[in-house]
């Protein structure tokens, strides 16, 4: 598993929550072991209490995605290494199901679950994950979602670094919303037209009788 996937981890537990639509899906310990995806194991560690801490947790990864957003790359670095050490990861050279051609293991770096709680284990490969796709390309590579009122995280992984929505759902959506936006401007600056003209001609027949 390569480090670049457990970037993942952050952008699901952060859109877990759409705050501007005022939804929240992490209600119950189901929803906190759904996150984990196929890592069950690591999933059913978790109890309710981990409810609470994950909302915690997400709400730091936010964080890092509105300082990146808005350009603050120091504090987006801050906020993400305060992370990385309250959650410490445990990284192992493994080749669990990977093999070559010839049957040999393709060995790569992987993160082990944190054996104290569910919420740590995840928290410490989300952080790492984010880190290392950071490093790898950039704070401006974090994103939130322009079409409001969404906000939803995602990693810009576009060729030109112009990624802005987090989804074609959502830029369909931007895109038709400034289509129409810009049609009834152009309507009103036609309507504005109309009446100036009807304006200066009301003038100049007043002026000649």
């Amino acid at each position: 598993m390569e480090l670049a996937y457990y970037s993942d981890y952050a952008v699901r537990l952060v859109n877990s929550e759409e705050p501007a639509r005022g939804k929240d899906s992490l209600t119950s310990v189901e929803a906190v072991r759904e996150l984990f995806g196929v890592n069950q194991s690591a999933g059913r560690r978790a109890t309710d209490a981990d409810v609470t801490r994950f909302r915690s947790v997400r709400g730091r990864l936010r964080a890092v995605f509105e300082a990146a957003a808005e350009g603050d790359e120091t504090r987006a670095v801050d906020l993400l290494n305060a992370l990385l050490l309250e959650f410490p990861v445990s990284p192992q050279v493994s080749g669990h199901d990977h093999r070559d051609d010839d049957g040999r293991p393709l060995w790569h770096m992987h993160l082990a679950d944190h054996p104290s709680n569910a919420t740590a284990g995840y928290a410490a490969i989300a952080a790492m994950g984010l880190a290392f796709h950071l490093t790898e390309y950039g704070v401006d590579r974090l994103g939130l979602c322009e079409a409001a009122p969404c906000r939803n995280a995602f990693l810009d992984t576009s060729t030109n670094r112009s990624r802005r929505y987090c989804s074609d759902r959502c830029a369909t959506r931007a895109n038709v919303a400034a289509y129409r936006a810009r049609k009834r401007l152009e309507a009103d600056r036609s309507a504005n037209t109309g009446l100036a003209a009807d304006s200066a001609q009301r003038t100049t027949a007043s002026g000649e009788r």
